[in-house]
């Protein structure tokens, strides 16, 4: 994923911060154990915005334990205590995201950053392969969801809606496959799908220019307005309304003040900062 989940700092409750953090370096520990310490450099906001919703989901958050950070044994952390599976699905969620990630940067990157990846691949394909026999479901979404961006990214004129819909059909299905009956799993799609839409959408915000450079396909070069960030602005507003209605259905305990974060004041800075070029001065990008 890209890394565009964030909480808004400024808006939190010490408490709350706190708890977000600790979930964000629960997971990092949990992806060391159950692939290796370098699959931590994937470790995205948006994998820790899902290990969080499906821990606040399940009510599986049991406490917090303190401890020493994983990358630098000198600094002390929290970590959050998961009952279940969580950290493992999101640690797998990550590991395959990221596979498909490098392989689309080969098809669509500059030289050197194609070398790189040429270079990390390789063990990256050892642990998705390890993700995918663990979460099949995983895997099979994440496939289907690259197959089909490739098929609409290859028409020109491909639109803003073609072009979004494989990463929020993704998402969407990914967070259905939590839902206990048919209402769940209506609502946990559209809001999976929204969060989804906007995260392809923010990616494509953001490198526009990038693409622009070097004739690569972005649905934002098709616009022929006057003026494009509001153009922008209201087609991601349009995701994050719809994802916020769909939210407002969803019953969450566990984490409820951070997600209302997210989505009130976190999501919207982030999307001003790319679609305005404003530096984010709130977001600790360390935790």
């Amino acid at each position: 994923m890209f890394g565009y989940l964030q909480v808004q700092k400024s808006e939190l409750l010490v408490r709350e911060w706190e708890a977000y953090r600790s979930v964000y370096c629960g997971l990092c520990r949990q992806m060391g154990r159950d692939y290796s310490f370098l699959t931590r450099l994937s470790l995205s906001y948006d994998c820790t915005f899902y290990a969080m919703l499906l821990m606040s989901l399940h009510r599986s958050c049991k406490g917090f334990d303190n401890g020493r950070c994983t990358f630098n044994p000198l600094k002390k952390c929290r970590f959050a205590r998961c009952a279940d599976s969580a950290y493992s699905k999101a640690a797998a969620f990550s590991v395959i995201s990221a596979f498909y990630k490098l392989q689309d940067d080969l098809s669509d990157s500059g030289f050197f950053k194609r070398l790189l990846v040429r270079l990390v691949k390789p063990f990256f394909s050892r642990w998705h392969k390890k993700a995918a026999k663990h979460y099949p479901e995983l895997e099979t979404l994440a496939a289907q969801m690259m197959q089909a961006q490739q098929q609409a990214e290859q028409d020109s004129a491909c639109g803003i809606d073609a072009a979004a819909h494989p990463t929020g059909d993704m998402l969407g299905s990914v967070l259905r496959l939590e839902a206990q009956d048919d209402m769940q799993k209506r609502v946990f799609y559209e809001f999976g799908y929204q969060i989804g839409r906007w995260i392809y959408l923010m990616d494509a915000a953001d490198d526009l220019d990038d693409d622009k450079k070097r004739g690569g396909f972005n649905p934002f070069r098709n616009y022929t307005g006057d003026d494009l960030r509001a153009y922008q602005t209201a087609t991601l507003n349009q995701s994050l309304a719809r994802a916020a209605d769909a939210y407002q259905l969803i019953t969450l305990i566990d984490f409820r003040g951070i997600f209302d974060n997210m989505l009130r004041f976190g999501f919207p800075a982030k999307q001003n900062s790319v679609v305005f070029g404003k530096q984010e001065e709130e977001h600790d990008e360390s935790i």
